[in-house]
Formats: structure tokens, sequence, C-alpha cells
């Protein structure tokens, strides 16, 4: 009997994940396949006015790591990537659609996927449900818990985490709830591969030694409001300047409105330093290799760990002490990254600490497993004992910004309630009566409802 060829399909929705992909290529970390194909998915709120990663500069030169590039915009459309999924019982259909469309005949498929908790990787991996799966990570989340409880039947799937480096000795929380073994992809490949596109990324008309500031989108994902983030990166264009730097380069996101480059423009004049906005949609990785900024600042970029952890470059970060507090609910997915960032990165305003590398993994690893636990509790059990032992020990005026008191309360964790009433959470009588209490709490609420 022939054997069956492999086909692997490797899912990206950004070019930082695309030379993720084309550095675990180059290192050898996948195993030998017939067919290699790149499906690339525009994850953008409005994917027909924003760039197809296919178009980014840089992006030649990873296509020749693969057999064919494919667009799962176009194979869905018009649904987006973000919100579709398949119905259970037009599984079947849509894998032999898939199969006839991409030419894999009975090819044994294999799926390497981001973020898997949600779509398109969800999706793409609920269509091929006899696939082997593998996930990479390009950013900090790799290192809290997964935002879903993921579906047994994917998730027993799930071969292993590639992840980068970012902060060297710190494992993944990542999918250890399905005992999923992480790897790391070496950063000598990954940073190769960010010299090739930092090459053909075409002139850039900045100053070398400038400051570089990070712009993120925050208030489309509802975090801050227009106005808030607007002042935001005004903070960063005056704490750069308060630093001493004459020159900066402010990189914005790509969905950012243009207006907020002219406030802060407005705001460079009066200060009396010159700021260049970037209309180039590089990575930042390439202006650390063609400028070689003497700080790097951001909110809670992953690239602030890859300029210090890959580059060695001075970084710094602001707007952090907010965004701890505004995240909602306490499960949200970017409170891993912004913890880490603001645990690890010097504070951009405060004038005693010093910008510069970030500190060793081993000041976060319990910080890591008490908030990966608070947030999700009912996935990773085993963490309450490392909790525990975190909050009763390092609880203090500099770490309580990382938790929320009701959070805490809710879980029966160190910290939750003055130390004189800590017996209350272990006291069954109280704990019944509580119940009981907002049992008829509840039953009152209903009669006011429904008279």
């Amino acid at each position: 009997m022939p054997t069956r060829a492999r086909t692997q399909i490797f899912v990206a929705s950004t070019l930082y994940g695309a030379a993720t992909l084309a550095a675990a290529l180059d290192a050898d970390r996948f195993t030998p396949a017939d067919r290699r194909l790149l499906l690339l998915s525009n994850n953008a709120t409005t994917p027909e006015t924003t760039a197809s990663l296919d178009t980014m500069p840089g992006f030649e030169r990873l296509r020749g790591r693969f057999d064919r590039v494919l667009s799962w915009n176009e194979t869905i459309s018009p649904f987006h990537p973000g919100g579709w999924s398949p119905r259970a019982d037009d599984v079947p259909l849509w894998e032999r659609y898939l199969r006839l469309l991409w030419g894999l005949g009975d090819d044994q498929v294999e799926l390497i996927v981001e973020s898997i908790q949600v779509n398109p990787a969800l999706a793409i991996a609920q269509l091929f449900p006899d696939a082997p799966v593998e996930v990479y990570a390009d950013g900090l989340m790799s290192y809290g818990p997964t935002r879903n409880k993921l579906d047994p039947l994917v998730g027993t799937r799930i071969g292993r985490l590639l992840h980068l480096d970012l902060v060297p000795g710190l494992s993944p929380l990542l999918l250890t709830e399905f005992e999923v073994p992480a790897e790391t992809v070496p950063t000598d490949a990954f940073t190769k591969v960010l010299s090739e596109l930092a090459d053909v990324s075409g002139p850039l008309d900045v100053p070398e030694g400038g400051a570089l500031l990070l712009g993120q989108y925050l208030s489309a994902l509802g975090i801050l409001t227009p106005e808030e983030e607007e002042e935001l990166h005004v903070r960063m264009v005056r704490g750069a300047a308060g630093r001493g730097h004459r020159e900066i380069v402010f990189k914005p996101h790509p969905s950012a409105p243009a207006r907020w480059s002219r406030l802060l423009e407005r705001e460079a004049e009066k200060l009396d330093v010159a700021l260049t906005v970037l209309d180039s949609p590089v990575l930042a990785e390439v202006l650390y290799q063609r400028m070689r900024p003497a700080l790097v600042v951001g909110c809670f970029s992953t690239a602030l760990l890859t300029a210090a952890t890959f580059y060695g470059l001075p970084v710094a970060r602001t707007g952090t002490d907010l965004l701890l507090e505004r995240l909602t609910p306490y499960q949200n997915s970017n409170r891993i990254p912004v913890t880490l960032v603001d645990a690890l990165v010097p504070d951009l305003e405060d004038t005693r600490e010093r910008p510069g590398t970030v500190a060793t993994a081993a000041s976060v690893e319990g910080l890591v497993a008490a908030v990966g636990y608070a947030m999700q509790h009912q996935i990773y059990p085993g963490l309450r004992p490392d909790a525990e032992r975190y909050l009763a020990t390092h609880l203090d005026a500099r770490t309580w910004r990382y938790f929320k008191r009701r959070r805490l309360t809710a879980l029966a964790l160190p910290g939750a309630i003055p130390s004189q009433l800590s017996f209350i959470p272990r006291n069954a009588t109280v704990r019944r009566v509580a119940r009981r209490a907002r049992a008829v709490q509840r039953r009152l609420k209903k009669r006011a409802v429904f008279g």
C-alpha cells in the first residue's frame, strides 16, 4: 500500500508570526514534508481596508520557504476569520471542499497554527479533525494560561508549543493543561530571518540612535478610550524628551488614526524635539537594526522584550499601571503580557529607574503562576499551591497592582481579606450562611422583577 503524502499547513496572520515560522523551518524544527503551504489570515476588524500580509515589505523573502501561499479570507469569504467557525454537521463537507480547493487529495495533513483557543486557528483545526496540531506563539501570551477551556478533541491533538525565548528561563503556561511540551525557536535563527527583512525593507528616513516609541491601538480593543490612548502616546514623547532624547521616532499601529500623529507633532514642537512619524508598515525589529535606537519605549508590546532580549537595547515602559487597572474581566488574555512588561521593564517616568535591559525570569516565575491561577483556576487547579505561596510572601504595595481583591476573595486566596479575618474562607459555617444569604437575595430580586 503506497504511503500517503504529507502536507503541512502553516497558518499566519502577522509578518512577525510568519518570520517565527521561517526561523523554525530554518532551524529544522519541523519534520520533513512533501509540501508546505502557508495559509494567510487577515484578522483586522476590516480586512478589506487593511494591507494583507503578503503585500508587506519583506514578505517575499519568506515566501520561498513554502510551496504555495493561500488566503483564508478568500476561502471563507464573505465571513470574517475571527467570527466564523463550521457547524459540526458541516465539517465533513468543508473538509472535502478544502481538500479539493487546495489540491490536498488524500494527503496526510498536519496543522501548525497560532492562538489555538480562538478562530481562525480553532476553526481550521476543527475542519481537519484527524490532523495532528502544533501551536506556535510569537508573543508574550504564550507565558499566560490558555484563555478558554479547549475542547479535548482539539487539545489532545496538540503535540508541541513552539515559542520565542522572550523571557529566557521562563516556561510558558499555555496548553500545559494538556501536558503539551514547550520548545523554543532558536534566537539566532529568528534574528537572522529579521535581518533578511531589514535588508529588503527599502529606504527608511529615520535618525540613527534616536528614541523609538511603539504605538499600540488599545482603544480598538476597548481597553482605553481614544483620548486616553492619545495621552499615552503624548506621555511617551514627554518621557523620552525628559530623558534627554532630542530625536524621536514614533511607529504608529497600522490601524491607528492619522490625527494621533498630528497631536504628537504638536507636543514635540512644544518640547523642542525632532519627531519622525513612520508611515511604512515595517516591523519594529527592522528599525532596531536600521536605526539602532538609544531607547525603545512602549506600553506592553512584545517588541519591548525582543528589543531587550534579542538586541540588547535599553527599554522603558509607560501606561501599564493604567492597563492593569482597566483590563476586564480579570481573565483578559492581555493580563500576563501587561504583567510581565510591568514587572520586568523599567518605568519611563520614574527617574529613579534607569532604562535598560529586562530583569531576570526568576523574579517573575511566582508572579506568573499566581496571576495565571487567578485568571484560570478551573483550567489550572494545580497552580493553587504556587499562588498561595506567592501571595502569602510577596503581596505588598508594589505587587497588589497585579491582583484584584474581589478575585482573591472569590478564590479564597491570601490577601482577600484582612489577616485578622482570615479564618472566614475556611469556616464551613460562615460559608453556608453566606450561600443562604445570597440565595435569599436572588429570590427577592426575582420577585421584584416579576412581581
